[in-house]
């Protein structure tokens, strides 16, 4: 196997911030030592899940065995999923921050096929992959994301497992989303159908024009290389996703 010196294009802070959480959990669990201090495997992680390199490979780089990376990842990908916000939270929080609505967008996370895979097939994007419902404020900042559910559920029922609509109406928090979502009751969606007078056809120019910050917050989920094709469990990718907002969150505040 080749080696070869790489960039990360990820702060120093968002670094410190999740070595300190490895070294608390050591710390907590009484684990003296391994064969990476808290800052490697910190760094282990983030190359994981930034570049979306197999354990064989991040393993070799770090010389440590397939099985100890995996461990390393799962342990941390744990404690950070456990920070990331819940959706009651979530939802105050933006209302606290006076955002005057936020966007509601699916996203899928791919995966490899899996025994049982027909669940997992998502018809409106033609391959496997875990649905990810994902709440973004006005500006485009990621606010929340949801567990998983197979790609093969559609984003409406989605939002309705997850109890989005509830949130959002309790908490008075206007949404916008796609046409995915037609039949809300609380999230405005575009209209529909082609022969749309000019008065929709305006309104719907407006609607996309105000949704398209919110949606660029996928974009800032898919930065990290792992969920754009997930070789684990497909059910992990809601803590993977839940773990990179964190992550994310960390990242924005240090640009």
């Amino acid at each position: 196997m080749l080696f070869y010196r790489a960039a990360l294009p990820l702060s120093r802070q968002t670094l410190t911030f999740t070595a300190g959480l490895i070294r608390r959990h050591r710390a907590l669990i009484g684990s003296l030592w391994r064969k990476l201090n808290t800052g490697q495997q910190a760094l282990l992680v983030l190359v994981h899940l930034r570049k979306g390199e197999p354990f064989a490979q991040v393993a070799a780089g770090f010389g440590v065995g397939t099985t100890t990376a995996w461990r390393y990842v799962t342990e941390t990908v744990a404690l950070l999923a456990a920070r990331a916000p819940r959706l009651r939270q979530a939802v105050r929080a933006a209302t606290k921050a006076g955002l005057p609505f936020v966007v509601l967008d699916g996203t899928l996370a791919r995966t490899d096929r899996v025994a049982a895979d027909r669940p997992f097939f998502s018809g409106k994007h033609h391959c496997h992959g875990m649905n990810l419902q994902v709440l973004a404020g006005s500006a485009g900042q990621l606010l929340w994301v949801s567990g998983a559910l197979p790609g093969s559920v559609h984003d409406m029922k989605a939002a309705w497992i997850r109890g989005i609509e509830r949130e959002l109406a309790d908490g008075g928090l206007p949404a916008l989303a796609d046409k995915g979502y037609q039949g809300a009751a609380h999230a405005r969606t575009p209209y529909r159908g082609k022969r749309k007078p000019p008065s929709q056809k305006e309104a719907n120019r407006a609607h996309a024009k105000l949704r398209a910050p919110g949606e660029r917050a996928n974009a800032q989920l898919k930065a990290w290389k792992i969920l754009t094709r997930l070789r684990c469990c497909p059910w992990r990718a809601g803590q993977i996703a839940k773990a990179i907002l964190v992550l994310q969150a960390h990242e924005t505040k240090a640009g």
